[in-house]
């Protein structure tokens, strides 16, 4: 089954064949009909990784009138990262459609220049809750006319401190007739927001993790203490010669390290993180998405949205908090029917971490000596 037989316009699937994306995911062939069918509520629970972008975005895309120069739908993003991806996504999918305007807002960035932009024809706000509610106070922006409010990445929104801003923002939607909410899990929080502030005969969709993993990413491991990391890591970058790739931390702190151990050892790294302002974040990953470095040094956070062609491998240099992150972080690579490498440094404790993540994703780790 394609796209158009799921009922996506065809300007809008030239656009989707042209990105290289010809088969809808599973939670694409569940969601789209559904949130096309009409007004309901509906939650999308699956991994990161699984295509809800293209599973929310079209169906959004295709409600909007034309006829209407204003603001009819609202996608709410934990990062600014993950902001400027969904809405660069939407400007992908409309090449050969009539235009549709989508505008990014986000903190770290001038409010000035946003509230300008907003002053020309929007149909689409791709926001973070802070800065939609400075915006809304500022009455920079008029959402009276939203009828679809999409929460992106809900858990992450919710434990990044989020709930406030939340309830407040679905509290000022008066005209909205549709929300939909793409989550990987379903926490305590997020249950009590669903219960204010959705329809009763919410329909929940879940798709099973078994069925969204990528297949073609080899899962490996090599075990080793603290301070042997830096050593090995140097070891596997140097078998992966020009090859290019993602390399993860837990900590801001860990990740500022290690940039400036790679760097002075004459690597071409550089590193994303929250303490980064925006403009530097931005030209950090110009640099990496024009291949004017060959590694980038990541934080989860500051990971949301990164989305770069050719990436070979993915080194989880510290474990992440939980397997989603895991997914999440191993997706960046392997993209658009590649193959991929997903290599873990661990030590001799988390080796139990790594069969947990076995369990519930359904993969398998192989272990390099």
């Amino acid at each position: 089954m394609g796209f158009e037989e799921l009922g996506i316009k065809a300007d809008f699937v030239k656009g989707l064949t042209e990105m290289g994306i010809i088969e809808p995911s599973e939670i694409q062939k569940k969601m789209i009909p559904l949130l096309l069918s009409g007004e309901s509520d509906v939650i999308g629970q699956a991994q990161t990784g699984t295509g809800k972008t293209a599973a929310f975005g079209l169906p959004m895309l295709q409600k909007i009138d034309l006829n209407k120069n204003e603001v009819q739908g609202l996608i709410l993003c934990p990062t600014r990262e993950l902001g400027k991806q969904v809405a660069k996504q939407l400007f992908r999918y409309t090449k050969y459609s009539a235009k549709i305007f989508t505008e990014a807002v986000y903190g770290g960035e001038h409010i000035e220049r946003q509230i300008k932009s907003l002053s020309r024809t929007t149909h689409i706000v791709v926001a973070t809750p802070g800065r939609l509610i400075d915006l809304v106070n500022k009455k920079a922006v008029d959402l009276s006319q939203v009828r679809t409010v999409i929460l992106d990445e809900a858990d992450e929104m919710l434990s990044m401190g989020f709930k406030k801003e939340l309830d407040e923002i679905l509290s000022f939607l008066p005209n909205v007739e549709s929300k939909w909410m793409f989550s990987a899990t379903i926490p305590h929080g997020l249950k009590n927001i669903i219960a204010n502030h959705m329809s009763e005969g919410v329909e929940h969709i879940k798709i099973n993790p078994d069925n969204v993993v990528n297949k073609k990413i080899d899962h490996k491991y090599v075990v080793c203490e603290e301070d042997a990391k830096l050593y090995l890591l140097m070891q596997f970058l140097k078998s992966e010669h020009k090859n290019r790739g993602v390399i993860f931390c837990k900590t801001k702190a860990a990740t500022k390290k290690l940039a400036k151990q790679l760097i002075a050892k004459n690597i071409s790294a550089d590193a994303i993180h929250g303490d980064l302002l925006q403009k530097e974040r931005d030209k950090v990953m110009r640099a990496f998405k024009g291949k004017k470095i060959q590694y980038l040094i990541s934080t989860d956070v500051a990971a949301r949205g990164i989305d770069v062609e050719g990436l070979t491998f993915v080194v989880h240099y510290q474990l992440p908090e939980s397997d989603e992150y895991y997914l999440h972080r191993s997706g960046r690579t392997a993209r658009a029917g590649k193959d991929g490498v997903s290599m873990v440094f661990a030590n001799t404790s988390e080796v139990k971490t790594l069969r947990n993540y076995e369990r519930t994703l359904g993969i398998g780790f192989k272990q390099v000596r």
